[in-house]
């Protein structure tokens, strides 16, 4: 349990990151396909001192997701992205601001630069994000993520109901202001029952993020409605 909640927590890390643009949908996301992460500060040093002062920013592909447009492209993982068009990079934040803009379906070129072969261009043609994962990012903007109960429970701890449950609730949130607790299990999101852990992706993809988001949980014996507040 404690290992899956790690993996939950990293992969919220990723969405958090990669936030959408205000307002939009779920359903014409730009996909790339990775996860990043911000350079450390003696990162930054030591690339300064490799490559000059200007390139001692940037952001670290983490890991290339299989069967995705970054894997097409020929990214790799540990390749530093330092430009997106005639865009510096310094952060996840920039990276992810350029592919929003950017579109489904355009060819954006990036500068990266890759370990024993220096700068070089990387023409990337940005594709769909899968449902699953722009569910899960949507859950991140409203503070929480959620996870299938079909796992071993903790020894003593109540035997799974078979309803996803809220598995992160990110401090200083919407989520946690509202109320929302690590454990609760779902039974709707946005007005529809959710049932497994698909169906409540599916209800989160219908979700606007410029409107709160009224939840109902099963806490204990007790039912809550809660309404996160639109992030």
């Amino acid at each position: 349990m404690a290992r899956r909640v790690a993996r939950l927590v990293t992969l919220l890390l990723g969405l958090l990151v990669l936030a959408p643009p205000p307002g939009d949908s779920a359903a014409r996301w730009a996909w790339l396909g990775v996860r990043i992460r911000d350079l450390s500060e003696q990162e930054m040093n030591e690339i300064s001192q490799r490559h000059g002062i200007r390139e001692g920013f940037g952001v670290v592909i983490v890991e290339v997701m299989k069967e995705t447009p970054a894997e097409a492209s020929g990214l790799r993982n540990g390749d530093l992205v330092v430009g997106f068009g005639k865009t510096p990079v310094v952060d996840t934040r920039v990276l992810q601001r350029m592919i929003s803009r950017a579109g489904v379906g355009e060819t954006v070129a990036l500068t990266v630069l890759r370990q024993n072969e220096g700068r070089r261009p990387v023409n990337v043609r940005l594709g769909v994000m899968p449902e699953g994962v722009a569910a899960d990012r949507i859950a991140a903007e409203f503070g929480f993520l959620i996870r299938d109960p079909a796992v071993s429970p903790e020894p003593g701890a109540t035997p799974p109901s078979g309803l996803p449950l809220v598995a992160v609730v990110i401090r200083g949130s919407g989520a946690e202001r509202a109320g929302l607790k690590v454990g609760d299990v779902l039974v709707e999101l946005n007005g529809r029952p959710v049932v497994t852990l698909e169906a409540a992706r599916a209800a989160l993809g219908s979700v606007s993020l410029d409107q709160p988001l009224p939840v109902i949980v099963r806490r204990a014996e007790e039912r809550v409605t809660i309404l996160l507040p639109a992030p």
